[in-house]
Order: structure tokens, then sequence, then C-alpha cells
């Protein structure tokens, strides 16, 4: 029995994606898990509002306040150590999982745990973090709604009959939605899905986080409100040599950023050599933020309200540099303690600071240069150039100044990955023992056909020849471990193989039996030119074959083999395309 690898019982119709009606269910399954996403973040918004009024105001209410400017210095030093303390608790005897900004443990748990998180999570991250950030830490809550939007769409897939590509969607389509409900950024936060946790770009993913996202953004606009969170004032058209600066702008926060990434995992080294228990190390952290909020209040807390004085230019140049040092630090060292938090409010500020520096510099510029500030700082630190061009568009309203906002992204998104390997989120992996590749490329086995690689006109064996025969031949030192078996019009039968042949010795079948005789009853799987080398690759390793014959298309006659080795060149012929060098044009003298 001979079948080919090309017949399409054996490979889905050929297109230019791969998606299946599937996607219907799992684009109505978004609609669920947008809406648990929403009303996550409508959850963390709340507690950090209760957490802020019992630290802060001694109140038992969730309506929400900002940090007090006038609290008492032991207050001030008091409040985060005690949050620290009970996050310590919480991550020493619930779950460790909630140590970390999130978005780090969100993608582990896609890559390494077939994006299955625990019920512990979901309750636990949103906790930690309101209490981090209500007792002073200087964290936003972008991280741990990713964390706590992820466990939601993880925990409703894990009810439901799922691969593992089809739970890590949903889990990131439940983190989509509940950024997209704290900000108010659905594009950008379905860019962060693409550029940061999906590891890919197809409509099986694509169409459900969509979905989520859409769904969330309505229950935002319902229930929270609608418009920028950080909206300024910009009536100036702009000019090309305002986008000059952006760009500079870009370049220094993405210098910045690799120096924030740096620094912090230099923190974390730092407390992983003292001699206590990790459940202690963020009330040790957690003493620089009090001592921080005392040199500089604002740097209490999320920070949303300077983040809107930077944009409006309100803020005094001293007050913008303490502002930009003094978070900088705080956030470092408690974020390297491995307390509860996320990164983008504090990178938003910090950002953003920079831009206002260098607006004192060139007055009437401020938002602007304030939002490249943001832009580049968020592209540099996260290597996700698009998410952080919309996220500072999305978050001010000012679509108008999207070629700004690209600008400085793209500026400091060249800086970064020129002078740091990773990621502020990726490093954390790799110092796991992770290695993570965020580049999308084609898969080249899927645009390689069968001829451009196969060994042409391979040596075979007749159909008729004898056992003994076949055995001579392929005991010899010198001989392939596998031969095509042909007929006498040279159409393929079969692969006879080396193992095959000790094994009928072993039966001690018979020495004049031919191999058709012997092989006649047997599957054997064939390829035409045409056929995709994913396929055949899928054949050789589900199949534990260790050849493919291609075949003829109408005749049967054997025209090449593929060996695992032939596939294993597909990805050679792609690096060599990467790396090899070679001038075809150029201007030489006539003579």
């Amino acid at each position: 029995m001979r079948d080919t690898l090309s017949d399409s019982s054996h490979r889905p119709k050929l297109s230019d994606h791969t998606v299946t009606k599937r996607v219907i269910i799992l684009a109505l399954m978004g609609i669920l898990i947008g809406t648990g996403g929403a009303f996550g973040a409508i959850v963390l918004l709340h507690l950090i509002a209760l957490m802020t009024n019992l630290f802060w105001y001694h109140q038992f209410s969730f309506t929400e306040h900002v940090m007090p400017g006038n609290a008492g210095a032991l207050h001030i030093l008091a409040a985060p150590v005690l949050g620290s303390l009970i996050i310590g608790v919480m991550a020493r005897f619930g779950s460790e999982k909630i140590r970390g900004h999130g978005i780090p443990e969100a993608i582990e748990a896609i890559l390494y745990s077939e994006s299955r998180m625990s019920p512990k999570v979901a309750v636990l991250k949103p906790l930690s973090s309101a209490v981090s950030i209500g007792s002073g830490g200087p964290f936003g809550a972008e991280g741990p709604i990713i964390m706590t939007g992820g466990a939601i769409g993880s925990l409703f897939a894990q009810l439901f009959h799922l691969s593992a590509a089809e739970r890590k969607t949903l889990l990131v389509a439940g983190a989509a939605a509940g950024m997209t409900a704290i900000f108010n950024a659905p594009v950008a936060a379905v860019l962060l899905a693409l550029e940061v946790l999906l590891f890919e770009w197809k409509p099986r993913s694509f169409i459900p986080v969509v979905s989520a996202v859409l769904v969330s953004w309505c229950w935002r606009n319902a229930l929270i409100g609608t418009g920028a969170i950080f909206p300024f004032q910009w009536v100036t058209h702009l000019q090309p040599m305002q986008l000059i600066v952006a760009v500079g702008i870009g370049a220094l926060t993405g210098v910045i950023a690799v120096a924030l990434s740096k620094s912090l995992y230099r923190l974390e080294e730092w407390f992983h050599q003292l001699p206590v228990h990790w459940m202690w190390w963020p009330a040790l952290g957690s003493v620089a933020v009090g001592i921080g909020g005392i040199v500089q209040p604002r740097v209490l807390g999320a920070g949303y309200v300077s983040i809107q004085n930077l944009l409006d230019g309100s803020l005094a140049i001293n007050i913008i540099i303490s502002l930009l040092l003094v978070k900088s630090i705080v956030w470092l060292i408690s974020l390297g303690s491995g307390t509860s938090g996320g990164v983008v409010a504090p990178l938003l500020i910090i950002g953003g600071a920079v831009g206002a520096v260098v607006a004192h510099l060139l007055p009437g510029y401020s938002g602007m240069l304030v939002m490249a500030g943001m832009a580049g700082i968020l592209s540099g630190a996260m290597r996700a150039p698009l998410t952080g061009t919309l996220f500072a568009v999305e978050v001010t309203g000012h679509f108008d100044l999207l070629p700004v906002a690209l600008g400085a992204a793209v500026a400091s998104y060249a800086v970064s990955v020129l002078m740091m390997p990773r990621s502020i989120f990726t490093e954390r992996l790799a110092r796991r023992g992770h290695h993570i590749v965020q580049e999308y490329a084609t898969d080249t086995l899927e645009t390689t056909k069968a001829r451009q690689i196969m060994t042409a006109a391979p040596a075979t064996l007749p159909g008729s020849t004898p056992l003994q025969q076949v055995i001579a031949v392929m005991s010899d030192l010198h001989a392939h471990h596998h031969y095509p078996v042909v007929d006498a019009q040279d159409r393929f039968i079969a692969v006879v193989s080396r193992k095959e042949m000790i094994h009928w010795q072993l039966q001690q079948r018979a020495m004049d039996i031919s191999l058709q005789e012997l092989l006649s009853d047997q599957p054997q799987m064939s390829a035409h030119p045409d056929t995709l080398c994913s396929h055949i690759a899928d054949h050789l390793f589900s199949e534990e074959v260790g050849m493919v014959v291609v075949t003829d298309v109408d005749s049967g006659e054997v025209k090449g083999v593929i060996t695992r080795h032939d596939i294993f060149r597909v990805r050679y012929l792609a690096q060599k395309a990467e790396s090899f060098k070679v001038r075809y044009l150029g201007l030489r003298k006539s003579a």
C-alpha cells in the first residue's frame, strides 16, 4: 500500500494562514474572557483604593484618593514597610508567583507551563499588588492586571478540552482585556499581546484577543469612563525639527532603559546574597521607598497625578529632576526586592520626566516631548516599539502626534537592542535558564518544496531482489541505512532499512523471498516534488522513519529521497541567507 503526503487527506489545504473554524469558538470565548478581564481590572482598582484609604487615611472606603502630601515622616516610612511585610507573608504561604511585576511570570506560564495558571494567582496577585501600591509602593496596576487577567483567561480555558496553543490565546486575551480596562488603550493592549506575550501572529490568536479587548473596552467605557486618561493641550502643527528632537529623546530613553534593566537585576542579585529568607526582602526594600517618599512624596504609589502634571508642564525643573532620580531609585530597589508591582507606570514617569527636562530647554513643547519620553522608555525597556508608540498615543489621546511617538519608540528600540541582549521582561527568564526569542519569521519549512532539497536519482533496490542479496548489499560498511524499493518500471514500492533487514534475519525468513513479497503488506508514504518540507518533516518525526521517497506525480517513478539530514539543511540554508554576503552590482571604471 502506497500513499502520498501530497494527498488532501494528509495535509490541510494550503493558504496564507493556518486557521480553522475553531477560531470562531475561541472568539466567542474571548467575549466572556474580555468581560472577566474588565471586571478583574475594576476589582483591582477598587482594591488599590481600599488599601490606599486603609494605609494612609485609616478608613474603610473604596473612594479613590491620591497619596497624601502632608503625612508625617514616620507614617511615610512605616506604611510601605508594613505593606511589604504583608506581601512577603502572602508570597511565602500563598504563592511565590505573586512576586515581581507579572509579565515575566505570564510569559513563563505561556512557554513552559502550557498556559496553565493556578486559581491562587488569580486571587493573590491583585490582592498583593493592591497592598503594595496602596501602601505606597512605586508601582502601577498594569503588570498585576496582566497577570490577573491572564489567570482569568487561563482558568476559563482549563474548563474545556483545548490545546496548549488555544489556552495560550485565551490567557493572553485575558491579559490584554485587563490592560484595556486599566488604561483605555485597546490598540496598545493588542500590540502588547503580539509583541510580548503571544510569540506568534496568527488569526487563531489575533481574532480572539481583539474580541476580548473590544468587549473589555465597552465595559470600561460603561463602568469607568471614556476618553484618554492623560490628556494634555497641544495645538501646534508638528514640524520636522520637533520630530528630530523626539528621536533624540527616544535614543536617550533607550540608554536609560538599558541602565534601568541592568540596575534592576544587579539589585536582585544583591538581595539574593542576603543571609535572610526572601520573605523579608520586600520589607527591606520598602525602607528605601519610605526614605524616598520623605524626600519626594510624589514617588509614592502609581503616580498617575505626576504623569498628568508632567504632560501639562506644571512642574518646576527641580521637582522634575528629583522625581526622576528618586522614583528610579526607589522603584528599582523595591522591585529588585521581589515585591509585587508593575513596571509601566514607573517607566511612564521616568520617561516622561526625561522629556520634561528637555522641554524646559525648549519651551512650548512640554506635552509633546513628555509623550515622546513615555513612548521611548516603554519601547526600549519592553522591546515593544509598536506597543510603546500606540500606548503613548492612546493614553494621551493625541493621534496627531503619532509620528513623534513612533520616532521616539523606534530610536529607543534601536539603542536598547544594540546595548542589551534582553528586555526587562526576558532577562528575568534568562536568569532562570530560559532562552527567549522575540523575533517573528516565516517557517522556512513552510516555503521550501521537496524538489529543492531532495537527493535526486538515489540508489534503489529492485523489488525482485532476494533477501540474501539484500543482506549482502546492506552489510557493506559504505551502504546506506535506507533504500527505496522499485518495481520493473522504477515505480516506488516501499523503503527498506537495515533495521528491517536485521529483523528478518532474526525471524529466519527464507533467503530466496523477494523484497516485494516482504514489503507488499506494509503501508508506505511518499511525497511529490511540490510537497512542502513542513509536511515531510512532520511525517519523518511523527512516524519515526528515516527517509521519505519523492515520486513523480503521474508515473510514480522515484525522483529523489529526503532524510532528516536534508530537513536540517533547510535551516542551514535559511541561516546562510542571513549571514552570507555577496555583491551583485557595482560601479567599475570602463577600460
